[in-house]
């Protein structure tokens, strides 16, 4: 019996192969995304620094509009998180401290490695900027990790709002971002605290997650969908049309106003449509997934999902770095993304970092399952490296 064979004979007859399917596209558009909207410049000395071929390339915003999944990965989130709330055996506190250890072990040991790794790599002869650099992009998806605990410690208070309220519940997340957008964009923007984008941060990554609470709790369907997609596209259109919004979805170096960090309400439209999309779409998506060829790869996917967010940045470092030491610039990788022809280099060097992706995750992985050997003195330890990386990149 092939792997194939094997994981569709230990696939349980009521899995949602949809919902999973779900959370895998939304996954590898995380790597994806950031391997095809992030470059690097050489400088003389050899360092690597951050670049986007969004900055000479505005017409690739729609690009970053198919690769930001985030709203389905926070949709799918709230959905499972209500099963899993629903089903547990012990204590609300109980189940919340499972989830988050499940969260918090890959982080721990990704920044852990990272800080052994500085000094060795500096000492190899690795340029001060280009540690910099790598340090940055390794802590990037790493905040997702910290907002979506936070979402699963509400998943309680959620549940509730969902069962009294249905996906009104979600209204006033929008309420409220969509209220301190006009204050940080609007007429009075100049008099408003520069702080006040942080108000966005948590009612709009919640918007997506109670909406999956929702879901789980039957009180989303067909029509509700239909309601979300034509309601989110419209709202995305008139923000971008009218009110003047950024195009790109992620940020561009060198732009004032950037939609993600932390969301804008264009963030919250396009959430809204592609989650009602994935509601419509679901039985379809499932059917599709009873095909084991298909299915195992999202399995393969899915118990991997820590791996592939803590460690997709240093799959490209682990090309970026070895070849400005030795090569200098290279076309795709070490030189600015500034034209059609570093696109189609780029394209081509994809297939390398996910490689370095699966070779790294057969170690780290083992970072996603309970640290049952460390001990307190080990998780002590790794707690202090991943303190110590913290600093640096705060310095940096």
């Amino acid at each position: 019996m092939n792997l194939v064979e094997r994981i569709e004979a230990r696939t349980p007859a009521h899995r949602d192969r949809a919902v999973d399917g779900l959370r895998a596209l939304a996954l590898l558009a995380v790597p994806t995304g950031h391997w095809l909207l992030g470059g690097f410049t050489l400088d003389p000395a050899g360092g690597l620094h951050n670049a986007s071929p969004l900055t000479a390339f505005g017409f690739f915003a729609p690009v970053s509009w198919v690769l930001q999944m985030l709203g389905i990965f926070f949709l799918v989130g709230g959905y499972a998180s209500v099963l899993s709330y629903r089903g547990r055996t012990g204590s609300a506190g109980a189940w919340l401290r499972g989830r988050l250890a499940r969260l918090g072990r890959p982080v721990l040991g990704v920044t852990a490695v990272w800080a052994v790794l500085l000094p060795v790599l500096y000492a190899a002869g690795v340029p001060a900027d280009t540690l910099r650099t790598g340090s940055t992009l390794v802590v990037q998806p790493l905040w997702f990790v910290g907002v979506y605990a936070v979402v699963t410690a509400l998943t309680p208070l959620c549940v509730r709002a969902a069962r009294r309220y249905g996906l009104v519940a979600a209204a006033p997340l929008l309420g409220s971002v969509a209220v301190v957008d006009f204050l940080r964009y609007g007429p009075y923007a100049e008099v408003m605290p520069s702080w006040l984008s942080v108000l966005n941060l948590l009612p709009g990554w919640l918007f997506a997650y109670q909406l999956g609470v929702c879901w789980g709790e039957r009180r989303l369907g067909g029509r509700e969908a239909w309601a979300l997609l034509a309601g989110g596209v419209a709202l995305f259109a008139v923000l971008l049309a009218v009110f003047g919004y950024p195009a790109s979805m992620v940020g561009v170096p060198g732009e004032a106003r950037t939609n993600s960090h932390p969301p804008s309400l264009l963030v919250l439209a396009l959430a809204a449509a592609q989650s009602g999309a994935a509601v419509l779409l679901r039985d379809r998506l499932g059917a599709l997934l009873r095909r084991p060829a298909l299915w195992a790869p999202v399995v393969l996917v899915n118990l991997s999902a820590m791996t592939i967010l803590c460690w997709h940045q240093t799959a490209m470092l682990a090309a970026a770095v070895p070849v400005s030491l030795t090569a200098g610039a290279v076309p795709g990788l070490t030189t600015a993304p500034d034209t059609l022809a570093w696109v189609g280099a780029r394209l081509a060097w994809l297939p390398l970092f996910a490689g370095l992706l699966v070779l790294i995750g057969r170690y780290a992985r083992g970072f996603e399952s309970p640290w049952t050997g460390t001990g307190r003195t080990g998780r002590a330890a790794a707690g202090l490296l991943a303190a110590g990386f913290a600093v640096f990149v705060l310095a940096a």
